[in-house]
């Protein structure tokens, strides 16, 4: 039940109302009902979060039902990926998965008693000339000529086109409602149509396919949903929704109460599923699970936690009104929940050899850095310090620039849970490119130890001993999109797509990550947040996917105002 510290919204203030009426008999009942015709994206985790949220809250239950009635763009693969992901996610609905086609005989049933009640009629008008007729926002449509036909023959061509006597097209079932209503949803919509495929679940049983929104609102009286929770686009449905109910109030269990709420709207991001396949069938990214797609496996190769992602859900909060929200929110709780969560480890992605002079050649000293700089129970690991290291090439400047307080020549840094150094000279190529920085350490300065407090330096920087560091595969992925509204209307969102959203680099790292497991994730120290590639991770030999940089870095150089919508 809701409590006061718990964040309201107008959902939770209709269940609470109904509660407290008891309309539902302190019920709650929901539902999130895919279409398996592609991967779930960020936009589906608002509404699984929603849904399968309130049922916990209320003591209630969250049903997963798959709306497989278009099995020409549907396929087995997309409903595993969609179980897998709600999973992923963290929430189960037990017993409570169901398919729209497990009610393909009530639906065809249903469908002979609105023919027999004069309540729907069969329509042999071709796809345009039914659209002609439909009529617009500001003019009413035209009856069918075939809108007044006997029950009787209606129920006869009914029965034909399920027994496959006709083909695509030839005829559909429409509603008879009104062809004059101000809502065009009302004007006599299409309830089946015609389609010779094989079904993924019903094999060749079916050759008539029932639409959404006929389908959709009676399995959600079947399965006795209280509260039926959706989109704002599917507002100016609502009426159909309540007709078709309405009309079958003696055949279905309950009438539950469709509710709308805004969908999300991400920057940097498109929404649509049929955008998300195109990206996938042009081979403009690698699969529905590349890590720079914002579908929830992509998300998850990406790096990102169930938690951060119910926690972005929990923070942008229920609303009516349509708004954007920025990408830095989504990534901002990601951070969070790493920063709290992931073991800090270095790598070294650009290295620079750096030889410490004074050190002798088979020398050794162990050094100690936390797992955790905030949670010391979790320990320390041990790091060799050895005479020649790999350090980043940005972290050494031959000629600093001004606020620059890494390595220069002649002066001192710390490296990093070791010993100050200074830098003594540069060895260069034929070309004036640095191989090498030579350095002398001095012994009195160990991190951890009375010297180290006497003598302070500005700079820090990390390494790795080039003995005991390992060559690992690293891949920096970024936004797939420089734009922050690439689905701008009349723009090819394509274009929009950022050239620099995935690098591919060798790295070194501590030689503990050559046993990271698949979707282990860790803090590079001032690199950002990496998780071990669950697709492409083998034993000792780890892929690194950059998750998130440690903060905010994006540059929004196309950044334009857009409206809500």
């Amino acid at each position: 039940m809701n409590t006061p510290s718990t964040p309201t919204h107008f959902i939770r203030n209709i269940i609470e109302e109904d509660n407290r009426t008891g309309k539902w008999n302190g019920r709650v009942e929901t539902r999130f009902p895919p279409e398996p015709n592609g991967y779930l994206h960020i936009g589906h985790a608002k509404s699984i979060c929603l849904n399968f949220g309130l049922a916990l809250e209320y003591n209630g239950a969250c049903h997963l039902r798959f709306d497989d009635t278009n099995p020409e763009k549907e396929a087995q693969e997309y409903v595993d990926a969609i179980i897998e992901s709600v999973r992923w996610l963290g929430f189960d609905w037990k017993e409570h998965l169901y398919h729209a086609s497990d009610y393909f005989d009530q639906l065809y049933e249903f469908a002979e008693y609105l023919i027999a009640q004069g309540k729907a009629y069969i329509d042999s008008q071709t796809a345009d000339e039914i659209r002609e007729l439909r009529g617009t926002l500001t003019e009413p449509g035209t009856n069918s000529p075939y809108r007044d036909r006997p029950a009787a023959e209606n129920l006869d061509l009914f029965r034909r086109m399920r027994a496959g006597e006709f083909p695509d097209g030839a005829h559909v079932l429409r509603a008879r409602i009104d062809m004059a209503s101000p809502n065009i949803n009302l004007r006599d919509p299409i309830l089946y149509r015609i389609r010779h495929i094989r079904h993924q679940r019903t094999g060749d049983k079916w050759c008539i396919y029932p639409m959404y929104d006929y389908t959709h609102c009676i399995s959600d009286a079947l399965e006795r949903i209280t509260h039926s929770l959706c989109t704002l686009e599917f507002e100016d449905h609502r009426p159909l929704y309540d007709w078709i109910l309405d009309q079958l109030s003696e055949k279905v269990p309950c009438h539950p109460q469709q509710i709308e709420f805004a969908r999300l709207n991400l920057t940097y991001s498109v929404m649509s599923k049929r955008k998300l396949i195109e990206l996938v069938e042009n081979k403009l990214v690698e699969g529905w699970d590349d890590p720079r797609m914002n579908t929830l496996a992509g998300l998850r190769r990406r790096g990102y936690t169930p938690q951060s992602i119910r926690l972005f859900a929990e923070r942008i909060g229920i609303s009516k009104a349509d708004s954007w929200i920025d990408m830095t929110i989504l990534e901002d709780c990601l951070r969070e929940n790493l920063n709290e969560h992931a073991q800090r480890r270095i790598a070294v992605l650009d290295p620079l050899l750096l030889v410490i002079d004074n050190f002798t050649d088979d020398q050794e000293e162990a050094c100690y850095a936390p797992n955790h700089p905030k949670k010391p129970e979790l320990g320390t690991r041990e790091l060799l310090l050895t005479k020649r290291l790999y350090i980043e090439r940005n972290d050494f400047m031959e000629k600093p620039e001004k606020g620059f307080f890494r390595l220069t020549p002649g002066a001192e840094v710390r490296l990093r849970y070791a010993y100050i150094v200074k830098c003594t000279h540069v060895v260069k190529d034929e070309q004036g490119k640095i191989l090498e920085i030579h350095c002398t350490y001095d012994p009195a300065t160990k991190s951890g130890t009375a010297g180290a407090e006497t003598r302070k330096v500005r700079g820090n920087i990390h390494w790795l001993s080039t003995t005991y560091s390992q060559p690992v595969e690293i891949r920096l992925y970024d936004r797939l999109f420089s734009d922050s509204h690439p689905d701008t209307e009349g723009k090819d969102f394509k274009t929009a797509l950022n050239p620099d959203s995935k690098k591919v680099t060798t790295g070194y790292v501590e030689p503990f990550l050559l046993k990271a497991q698949a979707e282990e994730r860790f803090q590079f120290e001032r690199h950002g947040y990496f998780v071990a590639d669950r697709v492409d991770t083998r034993t000792n030999q780890p892929v690194f996917n950059r998750i998130a940089s440690l903060r905010n870095t994006w540059i929004k150089t196309t950044d334009k105002p857009a409206s809500s919508g």
